[in-house]
């Protein structure tokens, strides 16, 4: 199989592995977390991950990935500000 200049090259990618582990990929910062929810900043915007359990497994923002482990039960992008800056400083509020 030959790669081509049409094959993208993933900035953000989201791997999630039986609700149990995610692996995300062009992560930013991490804003806050606890057992509940994990709130973080990618590429793509601010991703807010929800359940039960969660821990964080691997943090590395030098390759931009975070693995989080536990329930996984939403994830969710807020759009609501073009500021990223700005909502995630209202996230740790």
């Amino acid at each position: 199989m030959t790669i081509d200049n049409k094959t993208p090259t993933w900035r953000h990618q989201i791997t999630l592995v039986d609700r149990e582990e995610m692996t995300i990929d062009g992560v930013l910062s991490l804003g806050s977390y606890d057992e509940k929810e994990v709130i973080m900043e990618t590429e793509q915007g601010v991703l807010i991950v929800k359940g039960e359990g969660l821990n964080i497994k691997q943090l590395n923002l030098d390759k931009s990935n975070i693995v989080v482990e536990g329930l996984i039960k939403g994830v969710t992008y807020d759009d609501t500000s073009h500021n990223k800056k700005g909502l995630l400083e209202r996230f740790l509020k």
